[in-house]
């Protein structure tokens, strides 16, 4: 009878350890979330990184307290990495995946005084860290940039452009999150009061390649697109849109998108013939980006003033762009790319805030109120196949979609979420 207990036992703990292996297996079977929006940057999810169904509910594995801020967290090799704040420092964490065990955790002091119009936003941080080889680069609110070695949290190097960021006038902190670029990191820094800066560092040392100046940073992030052959950075500064040449970051063009606030958010987005852009106030724009004589020109081909994005960045596939306005109290909207023409629209009052990434099926809305919405994609109407309640605090951040499991932040906390039972 002893013996065929401990078979037992054995055999419960063999059959726990397989599935418990194979449940890793799966997530590390996703591709790695390194840097804002995902792995291409553009909110397309991959196939790998979505549950191979969505249940009726999502459980929870874990809740781990971090502090607060807007910045997305980014996943490699198991790892979850996070950029918080505990007022005054600002905090860099490592937890582990599977258990929410924090591996590491390192902190500096950033003093912020918040702009005087923002009384309900928290300090930041941001910008969403960075993941380069085994480097973590992190740029908080007050523009101090630090590289990590990722298996211990030691510091590398630090670069601090705090002296550039003022929120005397409208800025309201840095937010540009560092982009990857041909062995390279280009970050965004300055604010309305000392102008704005686009670099492009060695991730080694972080010494200067090249450097472009010019009006103050909007809070929408630098993104790369191949157009026309030519490897050109967009990124929106706090009065305009600008392209710059990736390899020598010379300014290639220029148009101006004015905004009473600055409030310049949205991370552009380029459908292979033209870039989107939207502003709160200003509506959605659509610019072809063309060259003639030596020298390159944005058109605009089309406005769409109804649909207007505040915070979230919009995702684009198969002819749409799906994005979340802020008209009516917050609106889900398909837009046709080539015209802007509205292919469908919720009623509103979805919230004033939806992050947004678009998988091989599904468009995937994550709302301040904690909502992560599953709507049919490619369908004439909104079409809802999944709703969760994932938090039990307001959400700003980017989901992490990793296989199985969902990552969300919330005011304080980082969630781990999965689809399997």
């Amino acid at each position: 009878m002893k013996i065929e207990k401990n078979a037992r036992m054995i055999s419960r703990r063999l059959i726990a350890t397989v599935l418990f292996i194979f449940g890793f297996t799966q997530s590390a079977g996703a591709q790695d979330w390194t840097q804002w929006r995902g792995p291409t940057r553009d909110g397309l999810v991959p196939a790998a990184n979505v549950p191979a169904s969505w249940p009726d509910s999502l459980r929870r594995v874990w809740r781990v307290e971090i502090g607060e801020g807007y910045s997305s967290p980014i996943v490699v090799d198991g790892r979850v990495f996070v950029h918080c704040r505990r007022d005054p420092d600002e905090i860099v964490m490592a937890i582990e995946l599977a258990s929410g065990k924090i591996l590491w955790q390192q902190k500096y002091p950033a003093t912020f005084e918040k702009n005087r119009y923002a009384t309900k936003m928290a300090k930041g941080p941001n910008a969403t860290p960075l993941i380069i080889g085994k480097r973590l680069f992190t740029l908080g609110i007050t523009g101090v940039l630090t590289a990590w070695e990722t298996a211990t949290g030691r510091q590398l190097w630090r670069k601090d452009f705090s002296k550039t960021v003022d929120t005397s006038k409208l800025f309201c902190g840095t937010s540009a999150s560092p982009l990857a670029l041909g062995g390279l990191m280009v970050i965004q820094v300055g604010s309305d009061v000392h102008g704005g800066q686009i670099l492009a560092l060695d991730p080694s040392n972080g010494a200067t390649k090249w450097e472009w100046r010019g009006h103050g940073p909007g809070y929408a992030s630098p993104v790369v697109f191949d157009i026309a052959g030519k490897m050109q950075i967009v990124t929106m500064t706090d009065s305009s849109i600008v392209g710059l040449d990736a390899k020598t970051g010379g300014q290639l063009w220029s148009v101006p998108f004015l905004d009473e606030w600055h409030e310049n958010i949205a991370t552009p987005v380029w459908t292979g013939s033209l870039l989107i852009v939207s502003g709160t106030r200003q509506g959605t724009h659509a610019y072809a980006l063309q060259q003639s004589n030596g020298k390159w020109k944005a058109t605009e081909v089309w406005k769409n003033a109804e649909v207007a994005m505040y915070m979230s960045s919009p995702v684009y596939a198969g002819g749409l762009i799906y994005c979340h306005s802020a008209r009516q109290k917050g609106q889900f909207v398909a837009l046709d790319a080539k015209t802007g023409a509205i292919r469908w629209a919720t009623e509103g009052r979805e919230g004033w805030h939806a992050s947004v990434l678009l998988t091989p099926r599904h468009v995937v809305y994550l709302t301040n109120g904690a909502d992560l919405i599953v709507a049919r994609r490619n369908t004439a109407t909104f079409e809802i196949e999944r709703r969760y309640d994932v938090a039990d605090a307001e959400i700003f951040a980017m989901p992490v979609l990793l296989g199985a499991d969902v990552f969300v932040r919330d005011a304080t906390g980082l969630i781990r979420l999965t689809s399997e039972r």
